[in-house]
């Protein structure tokens, strides 16, 4: 069983942090809490007055009613104020928990956007979405929700102490006798649940991985006849959770159980203890109904905080697993360094490697791809293509060397998340959103125009939007769905185009187009390109000679062994 790797205090701070965020919506739940409790005592107290009054055992007083009547209309009063503040807690904390989770959320997605890549996920897709999704909701759950209603339990359980200690101070002690062995077994409690819990969470996690990757290639699991494994190898994993919730059910039960134990023999031992009051005559009958519902005054605050406990522990879990999405540092988002006349990439003396145990991608290589030059990069798979454009999008950094980003030797500057502005990335495979080719082309730039956009695609050899019942408003669903590869790689280009940077990396873009539009496209953007005013750099991935025709420079890479 894997144990807490985050230190308690670390994940305590980690916490405070998540409380200054949402303290307007803690607090006000916190507050209709103690607003509650105090409504219950004085239901109390009003529940004891109307049966002293109607048994004629109420000592006169100035300070509450005097008829039987009168002790109703409170009662009803109270009754009221009570369904009233419960309508209104949960309103608000409905429209505020959704903003609570909504703010949490973003902050996570952007961490994870903005975060640094390095090349090789340490976890899966389904993995992150799981926790992005359910420990976000976790956390804010208990932030929001669960700590408020804790502190008002323990606001309940010490007035119910007092409220009974006023009126009987053996029966209160005896009563709350029970809290050192509550705490001892918390603790205990505490620990064992925390890992059974991460144990749920990571095999959680592994069936929503395994769910995601099965749905985005069922094609190929079709076209494999392999759907049966997969139908298998999620069973096995539902069956591991399954399992696992039942362990955790099994303590969970238990020890509620034992505590439950303890809970029902003080009620027994107050309602005995009442009766023979009761019967000795020295308390009322008002005073026993008093003891009997200040005991569950007591009691309620104690199954409350096991309700809680595991919700505690979840919230923990969730939480350590939220701090590792956020171990990886952000990238450097200040100032963008533009090059408004145009750039080129010096690669100097580069060694890279993906980690230390895998083999050197690169060794002291050195490329010079020089401003408004074209260059084809071609190389077997493996010899380090894609590789190269990482390091040149500073999505990557290299172990030795660098890779600098300039117009002359003297104004020459480290590529980083800052230099990015200057380029224009269009990626091997289908990289389009779900949604409308609008939407796509304007990823590229937001305020592009129709003009703009028509522009772009022509350049791209996409003119069949045109051709198209909804145009650029034509939906296309996850993975360019609806579209072909050759059309789903023109419209990428065209996007990409319209970001309008100095440099254009080109990862294999064409390699879905026939001959003649891959011709057409490449004729397109060189013709283009010669009529701006500054003549952006142009590097192509390819394994296409048609590509390598239009270039001025031809960068064969190797394989290292």
């Amino acid at each position: 069983m894997k144990e807490p790797t985050i230190p308690t205090v670390a994940i305590l701070k980690w916490f405070w942090r998540i409380f200054r965020q949402v303290k307007v919506q803690s607090l006000i739940n916190a507050m209709s809490g103690v607003v509650r409790v105090a409504l219950d005592f004085a239901f109390i107290w009003a529940t004891k007055l109307a049966i002293d009054l109607a048994t004629g055992h109420a000592a006169p007083s100035p300070f509450h009613p005097s008829t039987l009547f009168s002790a109703g209309v409170l009662l009803v009063g109270i009754m009221a104020l009570q369904l009233a503040l419960g309508y209104l807690g949960r309103w608000i904390a409905a429209l505020m928990g959704v903003e609570a989770q909504n703010r949490m959320q973003r902050h996570i997605f952007d961490h994870l956007l903005r975060s640094e890549w390095h090349g090789r996920e340490k976890r899966h897709s389904g993995d992150v979405l799981n926790r992005l999704v359910s420990d976000s909701q976790t956390v804010v759950s208990v932030v929001t929700d669960t700590v408020p209603q804790a502190f008002a339990v323990l606001v309940r359980l010490v007035c119910a102490f007092f409220f009974l200690f006023s009126m009987d101070a053996t029966l209160a002690i005896s009563v709350t006798v029970v809290l050192p062995v509550f705490i001892l077994l918390s603790r205990l409690y505490i620990r064992r649940m925390r890992a059974i819990t991460r144990e749920v969470r990571q095999t959680d996690s592994r069936i929503q991985s395994s769910l995601q990757e099965s749905v985005q290639h069922r094609l190929v699991l079709k076209t494999l006849e392999r759907v049966p494994l997969l139908v298998s190898s999620l069973s096995e994993l539902q069956a591991t959770l399954r399992g696992q919730v039942r362990h955790r059910t099994l303590f969970s039960s238990t020890s509620n159980l034992i505590l439950n134990v303890g809970f029902g023999g003080a009620y027994l031992f107050t309602f005995l203890w009442s009766v023979n009051r009761l019967a000795e005559g020295t308390i009322t009958f008002g005073m026993m109904t008093a003891f009997i519902q200040l005991c569950g005054q007591i009691q309620g605050p104690f199954r409350e905080l096991t309700r809680f406990i595991p919700s505690i522990i979840s919230s923990f879990t969730a939480a350590e697993r939220l701090m590792e999405l956020e171990e990886t540092p952000i990238e450097d988002d200040g100032e963008p360094i533009r090059f408004a006349e145009g750039a080129g990439i010096r690669v100097s003396d580069v060694t890279f490697a993906y980690d230390e145990h895998s083999r050197h991608i690169f060794e002291h290589a050195s490329f010079d791809f020089r401003p408004g030059t074209a260059t084809a990069i071609l190389g077997e798979t493996g010899a380090g293509k894609t590789t190269l454009i990482r390091l040149i999008l500073a999505l990557l950094k290299p172990d030795q060397g660098e890779v600098v980003i300039y117009r002359t030797a003297a104004d020459a500057v480290p590529v980083s998340a800052r230099t990015r502005c200057n380029l224009v990335y269009v990626p091997q495979g289908n990289s389009l959103f779900s949604g409308s080719l609008r939407w796509n082309l304007q990823m590229g730039k937001p305020d592009a125009t129709e003009a703009e956009m028509r522009e772009a695609l022509d350049l791209a050899c996409a003119d069949f939007v045109a051709t198209l019942p909804d145009g650029l408003d034509t939906r296309i669903g996850e993975g360019g769905a609806g579209l072909s590869e050759g059309q789903a790689q023109r419209i990428a280009i065209a996007r990409a185009l319209l970001r309008q940077g100095s440099i254009l990396l080109l990862d294999e873009a064409t390699s879905a187009l026939d001959q003649d539009t891959e011709h057409q496209l490449l004729q397109n953007l060189l013709r283009h390109h010669q009529q701006l005013a500054v003549k952006p750099t142009l590097i192509f991935i390819t394994h296409r000679p048609a590509v390598v025709e239009h270039c001025e420079q031809v960068i064969t890479l190797a394989k290292l062994k």
